[in-house]
This record gives C-alpha cells, structure tokens and sequence, in this order.
C-alpha cells in the first residue's frame, strides 16, 4: 500500500475521531426546528467537504496543494463549531453568538489569506482587515463594549470594503483595485480565473452575512423591523457559511483542476 493510500484512508477515520462529543448529543430535534435542522445540515456539509478537499490535495500540484489544504481546514473548524453551534441551539434556544464568532476569526482570516497564496502579496493586510471586521462586527452584535449596532456595523462594513477593494472586486465592473487585485490580474496560469470566483464570493456571497447582522441588532437602530423578516437570523448566518466557505474551496479546487 502506498503512502498516499494509507493517507487517503486515514483522513477520514481522523476527523470523525476528533469531532467533539457534542456531534453526538441526545438533543433530539424538533420536526419544526428548521434553525436547528439547519445546523446540523451545515455540520455535516463542512465536514463532507474537509474531506473532499483533503481527498484532492493528492490530485492538484504545486501551491493548489497549499490552497486546498487551507480550504480543507476552513472548513473543519467550520464543522466543529457547528456541532457546538447546534447543540446549544437546540438545549438553550439561544443564538451562539459567541461560538460563531470564535468561528469567524478563525475561518475568515484564512478565507482571506487565500488570495495572498495565490498572489504572494496582501497578506498581512488582509488578515487584520478581516480580524476588525469581525471584532467590530461582535461588539456590535454582542454589545459587550457599548455604543451602538450602527457605529460598530459601519466600522465593521469599513473593514469589509477595504478587503473588497484590496482584492480587486471593484476590478468586475473595471473599478479600481489595491495590490492583491492588481497582482491576481497580472498572473499566469491559473490564478486570475481562480482570483476572479473568489473575488464574486467575496462580493456577493459575504453580502449575505449584513442581513443577518441587520435582523440580529435592529432593536432601537434605524433600520428596526429588520426581525420581522420572516426567517431566522441564524439561518441567514449559516447559508451564508456554507455558500461561502465550501464555495471558496471548491473555486480553489476548480481552477487547479481545470
């Protein structure tokens, strides 16, 4: 048997033994709790995908190998936190606020550090970018350090635009772009095509996650009635992690493969 074989099929014996006991738990669902359906369908979608990605790592060369590998873990701390996620959801009824933000800062700033993998530029500028877009975005959120949702939105939603503009999103409508942008535009092989499906991801699939944020923290805000949306905050939170995390691996996956 072969190194890679033994490999291939040892990864996922390893990440059905690391998942938490929670994974487990004898919570049983409600036939009507879709919000908590919903966690654990995405659970199950982040860890299928950890091992896809981990499965193809053998299959793609070079840096690919360095992206998909990333991709993978994105996405394993992404499960994780998804079976913690639920299990609180569904004994407490409580939003996990906390968790998912422990989530966020640890999933987002790798999401981010793709395009430097890509590019070889961005990356430290990128990840604290996104580290004050999410610290922001919990205070917020969480109100644990006062002011308003609006004041801590706006400065998260900052943070947002400046990523987007150092990426090259602005770049699909022939806007202006920052270094990372630039560079993804002058590479060979590959790397624009890939640049550009994660550059939509960023645009229109992380738009997904300021509803949420509008239905979570509308109460005295100028954009209160957002919670009367006929759909739980949570559920715009965790479709927008599955369209987003799996879909960064899989336009990572695509481009090395095509």
């Amino acid at each position: 048997m072969t190194l890679t074989k033994l490999l291939k099929g040892l990864v996922p014996v390893g990440l059905l033994t690391a998942l938490p006991s929670s994974a487990f738990a004898t919570a049983n669902l409600a036939s009507d709790d879709f919000v908590g359906i919903s966690f654990w369908l995405i659970s199950m979608a982040m860890l299928s995908a950890t091992i896809f990605f981990l499965w193809e790592v053998q299959n793609v060369e070079g840096k690919w190998k360095t992206s998909l590998v990333v991709g993978a873990l994105v996405c394993f701390i992404a499960a994780v936190h998804y079976f913690y996620m639920r299990e609180q959801w569904v004994l407490t009824g409580e939003s996990p606020t906390e968790l998912r933000y422990i989530d966020w800062i640890l999933t987002v700033p790798l999401m981010v550090v793709e395009f430097a993998l890509l590019t070889g530029v961005g990356m430290r500028k990128l990840f604290w970018a996104s580290v004050i877009m999410l610290v922001t975005g919990y205070f917020g959120e969480s109100g644990v350090m006062g002011g308003t949702a609006t004041m801590w939105g706006t400065a998260s939603a900052l943070a947002y635009f400046y990523m987007a503009y150092e990426v090259g999103c602005l770049t699909i409508f022939g806007g202006p772009t920052g270094a990372v942008g630039t560079a993804l535009n002058s590479a060979s092989g590959k790397i624009p095509s890939a640049g550009r499906m994660l550059q939509w991801f960023v645009l229109v699939g992380w738009a997904i996650y300021p509803l949420g944020y509008l239905m979570g923290t509308d109460a005295g805000q100028w954009y209160e009635g957002m919670s009367n949306i006929a759909l739980d905050m949570n559920v715009v939170y965790n479709v927008g992690d599955a369209i987003n995390k799996i879909g960064f691996g899989m336009a990572v996956w695509s481009a090395a493969r095509s």
